[in-house]
């Protein structure tokens, strides 16, 4: 059996002024065999017992919005002038050992929970505004590197110093949107959307060489985005306009293409967020199908979880995957 925590943010399919109902954590336990489906129509939906994924809890917590709303939350925010941090546009999500760190396009912020869920959330600290969050990732020294497509940089959270800082101001990025950092290369990899590539950095944010062109061959990307990076340095990078993932090795070879566009299992419509599990299967969440869809590295598929909607275990263009 595999015992894996992952973790959902939900956005709005019109834009930043609807407020995404919820961020839901899950406890998968899957065992290492296929499944096969016809379609990703709700009524096809996996989301059972029988499949052996259980949900587990969501946050906010909906019965602890129930507690803390009302009259009590209406005080705070009249009377003393401060009310509880709420998600808006939660896009991209990091789990450490205590907190969860989650990516807020509609608030424009960096918001702190602790796993527990037992003391409110903040919002990170910092003069700087961060107009496009993209992607999040673990870094050195309990560190967390964050990418703003916008602002075309990378930061670095000081969890200790509850500040950010750039990670390099004289890097030239173009819409870096996902990125990773390898334990075994000691390397930083980014996507650069807009340049259809990879950029690999050492810990210091410089250069070290970039990886890919626009195309479709294998090696190319069409506006890559998220990127994962497994617990043996293998990357892997959700190729969204070619509707495909691609796994590199450490040094860049392509090591598995799978995927093309459709509307039944094992196809994608809108590849986001994108994880492996200890066993090296990989988990796609996928926006318009408002599903999650696991692979195993050669691209097989093996299930899909999830459905359209605002209940426990379903989604709303599910995006970042932890």
């Amino acid at each position: 059996m595999i015992l894996l925590n992952v973790a959902f943010t939900c956005a709005s399919p019109i834009g930043s002024t609807i407020t995404t109902r919820f961020l839901v954590t899950f406890l998968v336990c899957f065992s290492c065999r296929s499944f096969t489906q016809n379609s990703l129509d709700a009524k096809d939906s996996v989301f059972v017992e029988s499949a052996e994924i259980k949900w587990v809890d969501q946050w906010p917590s909906a019965k602890k919005h129930r507690k803390n709303g009302g009259v009590k939350e209406w005080l705070k925010k009249v009377v003393v002038g401060e009310s509880t941090p709420s998600l808006s546009k939660p896009v991209s999500l990091l789990a450490s050992d205590q907190d969860l760190w989650i990516l807020d396009q509609g608030n424009n912020a960096v918001f702190k929970v602790d796993k527990e869920f037992s003391k409110p959330a903040h919002t990170l600290k910092d003069n700087t505004s961060f107009p496009s969050l993209i992607g999040i990732c673990a870094f050195q020294n309990n560190e967390i590197l964050f990418t703003d497509s916008y602002l075309n940089k990378i930061f670095v959270i000081d969890p200790e110093k509850k500040g950010c800082n750039a990670l390099n101001d004289s890097l030239l990025l173009e819409q870096p949107t996902g990125i990773a950092y390898s334990l075994i290369t000691k390397q930083i990899w980014v996507v650069e959307t807009a340049q259809h590539r990879i950029s690999v950095l050492n810990e210091k944010g410089k250069l070290i060489k970039t990886i890919g062109k626009r195309g479709s061959a294998s090696g190319e990307f069409n506006y890559p985005t998220n990127i994962w990076i497994d617990k043996d340095g293998n990357i892997y990078i959700i190729d969204s306009m070619n509707f495909r993932v691609q796994v590199l090795d450490s040094s860049g070879k392509v090591i598995s293409v799978f995927g093309t566009m459709g509307d039944a299992s094992g196809y994608f419509a809108r590849p986001k967020g994108i994880a492996t599990d200890s066993h090296g299967n990989i988990y796609i969440s996928d926006a318009l199908f408002h599903v999650v869809q696991i692979f195993d590295i050669k691209g097989n598929f093996l299930l899909n979880f999830g459905s359209q909607g605002y209940e426990a275990g379903q989604f709303w263009m599910p995006s970042g995957i932890y």
